[in-house]
């Protein structure tokens, strides 16, 4: 085969692989921007309060500092940003959740059973999310608990009022939106078998951003595009300028090899 079939054919997969390359590319920057989307909305949908939306808002971010005490087999995160606590017990022993009032509200004891106290005040306030319930004459933070099984895997989860802002209206501390604030610093008393101790935790204005990663994304996509199609139109003028060069009559005077024009 001679050099100037070797270079029209070398040319022709080139031609051949540029759509083929667009079309790669086109198709990365829509995964890239639809993966972006649905991050923003699931974002959106985790930030949803479950207590009927009552407020749960994803400008607010609770994390906990500290749990004591530190036992193997004691976990505890916070779910939905600054909502609800998940307390998982594999410890062997019982752990108790204190309410407001320092009233038993809840346990998880040693073999994986939940259990809740119907006569704590927090029982009936956890059912709001700014607490506005009425709280049944049943209920005394001097009363006999009274357990009630609400779980079966070594798991309770809960509303506390005592990690979120308990209004809608921003707190007066938060001058400017834009920026990360702490809000407060907050408890909740545990005990672990007869430990006594507590759940830290830090309560923080963190503004809603989600979209900001979404347009990195697409510009990110946007930039690696661009450089694909910088190093073609690169690769392309340099085979032109070779097929110019290589076009000639052959050292034989025999003809002239073949070559096309971009």
């Amino acid at each position: 085969m001679s050099a100037g079939l070797l270079r029209y054919g070398s040319r022709g997969m080139a031609r051949r692989r540029i759509p083929a390359l667009l079309s790669a590319a086109c198709l990365a920057v829509a995964m890239l921007a639809s993966a972006a989307s649905a991050a923003t909305g699931a974002l959106s949908k985790e930030s949803s309060n479950p207590i009927n939306d009552q407020g749960s808002s994803y400008d607010y971010r609770s994390n906990i500092t500290a749990i004591a005490p530190q036992v193997p087999g004691l976990s505890v995160e916070v779910l939905e940003f600054a909502d609800r606590l998940l307390l998982r017990n594999h410890t062997g022993k019982t752990v108790t959740i204190y309410g407001y009032e320092g009233e038993p509200y809840a346990r998880v004891l040693a073999n994986g059973t939940a259990e809740q106290n119907v006569r704590a005040p927090a029982t009936y306030l956890n059912t709001n999310f700014y607490a506005q319930v009425a709280v049944p004459p049943i209920a005394s933070s001097s009363a006999a608990p009274e357990w009630a099984v609400v779980d079966r895997t070594g798991e309770f989860e809960w509303h506390d009022h005592r990690i979120h802002w308990m209004s809608p209206a921003p707190p007066a501390n938060v001058k400017n939106k834009s920026t990360r604030t702490l809000i407060f610093d907050w408890k909740v008393p545990i005990e672990v078998g007869s430990t006594k101790g507590a759940i830290d935790g830090q309560l923080f204005w963190t503004p809603e951003n989600s979209k900001a990663p979404a347009a990195a994304i697409v510009l990110g996509a946007v930039i690696v595009v661009a450089g694909l199609l910088f190093v073609l139109f690169i690769r392309r003028r340099r085979a032109r300028a070779a097929a110019g060069g290589g076009g000639g009559a052959t050292a034989g005077g025999g003809g002239v090899a073949p070559t096309e024009a971009w």
